[in-house]
């Protein structure tokens, strides 16, 4: 798997064959069309360029094995969420890991009591000398 940091960043419509990628695994290019463009009535092409694009980028892995092309994802969910929210976080909150969360937490709609419960879990164990 390629480093994030050396790949371009995903475009918004690769982000969403990427989700698709994540969430249902390996997928033929009628898979993805069917998931993303079945209703918007964008061909079959748009998904199949589209993907060669993202393979020549190196953000998805085509199985060219069978006759339908099986493509997957290159690159994690994770490591592709902290890249962008590292680069939000220095382009939109100058660096501060903590305006982000502030900003976050102080909006609507107010997170969850579980959410919560994990955001004190978090602290407690990125506390200094606090027990892990």
């Amino acid at each position: 798997m390629a480093k994030i940091e050396e790949l371009p960043k995903p475009t918004e419509a690769e982000l969403g064959i990427l989700n698709v990628l994540w969430e249902r695994g390996p997928s033929t290019v009628r898979d993805v069309h069917e998931m993303l463009y079945r209703d918007e009535g964008a061909g079959y092409t748009t998904a199949l360029k589209l993907l060669q694009i993202m393979h020549g980028k190196g953000l998805v892995e085509r199985d060219d094995s069978e006759r339908a092309h099986v493509f997957r994802a290159a690159v994690s969910k994770e490591r592709t969420q902290k890249r962008f929210l590292s680069d939000m976080v220095q382009r939109v909150f100058d660096g501060s890991p903590s305006q982000l969360v502030l900003h976050a937490l102080g909006s609507r709609p107010r997170a969850t009591r579980e959410e919560l419960d994990e955001i004190r879990a978090l602290l407690n164990k990125l506390e200094p000398g606090s027990r892990k």
